[in-house]
């Protein structure tokens, strides 16, 4: 029945919100508790709905955790900018995820998990920080590209964990504008490295 003049939800419209219900209710989850610790049972009850449901929409909870950790590639802008660009890029790129408007649970959880999980060690490796790395250094070029697109991916991954997951203090704490200023002009180096010692 029509509520306060409003049509009823079609089929469509409430599959759609309850598979979106279901996926926030897991980022949180996965995020705070990792994934062998989040159970379907919880999930289901954190978005409202019967753990029977989570299934007929995911399957299983690794199609779950794979659907609810997908890192926001849409935000990913440091393959589009000047080669000279690509550090700020990268920091800001990172601040966008974790402390913008959207992907920060996500990522959070695939963080959490990839050290205990093997499909969030493989996401996290392969489609956030290889796939990012290897544009990076057809951007970069020259000697040793892969390499510092690594290192500076590395880099960045390691602010990402140090300040959002273990939040060090003194990294957790400091203001964007601090760590631009001090990391930046870092992972700039990784743009020109020093020429190998000869010999």
């Amino acid at each position: 029945m029509p509520t306060d003049g409003c049509e009823p939800l079609s089929r469509d419209e409430r599959r759609r919100r309850s598979e979106a219900a279901i996926l926030e209710a897991a980022r949180a989850l996965f995020a705070e508790t990792g994934f062998e610790r989040t159970t379907i049972r919880a999930v289901a009850s954190a978005a409202g709905v019967d753990p029977a449901l989570v299934m007929q929409h995911f399957g299983s909870k690794d199609n779950l955790f794979t659907q609810a950790t997908r890192w926001a590639h849409d935000q990913v802008s440091v393959l589009d900018v000047p080669r000279e660009e690509v550090p700020a890029a990268a920091l800001a790129d990172l601040f966008e995820t974790f402390e913008g408007a959207g992907g920060r649970a996500g990522a959070i959880a695939l963080m959490r998990s990839c050290l205990t999980h093997p499909e969030a060690n493989r996401t996290l490796r392969d489609d956030v920080m290889c796939s990012v790395a290897s544009g990076v250094a057809e951007r970069m070029g020259g000697e040793d590209a892969e390499l510092r697109a690594g290192l500076l991916a590395a880099c960045v991954m390691g602010l990402g964990l140090s300040r959002y997951l273990l939040q060090v203090p003194a990294v957790a704490e400091a203001s964007r504008a601090d760590i631009e200023r001090l990391l930046e002009p870092a992972l700039r180096a990784l743009l020109d490295p020093p020429e190998r010692p000869a010999g």
